[in-house]
């Protein structure tokens, strides 16, 4: 069986770690919705704050808004 379902990547890139991307966790399980619009909201509700806070976006930390990506589970 295999379905596709939102997650939300995080994303970093500054001088001292390079590219950073990975697919947020809650709980340690990976935060997974049915539709883009429900990521969108939890993007906007948990990382919303990155807009206001230059100083997070500049060195030494250069965070971006996590991103909607689509990804395909499959049951093995």
């Amino acid at each position: 069986m295999m379905s596709y379902l939102w997650a939300a990547q995080w994303r970093s890139k500054n001088n001292l770690d390079g590219d950073t991307t990975h697919i947020i966790r809650v709980n340690l399980i990976p935060a997974l919705f049915k539709t883009k619009r429900e990521c969108l909201a939890f993007i906007k509700d948990e990382y919303g704050y990155i807009v206001k806070r230059k100083d997070l976006r500049a060195e030494p930390h250069c965070w971006a808004i996590p991103i909607p990506i689509k990804v395909k589970i499959e049951a093995i």
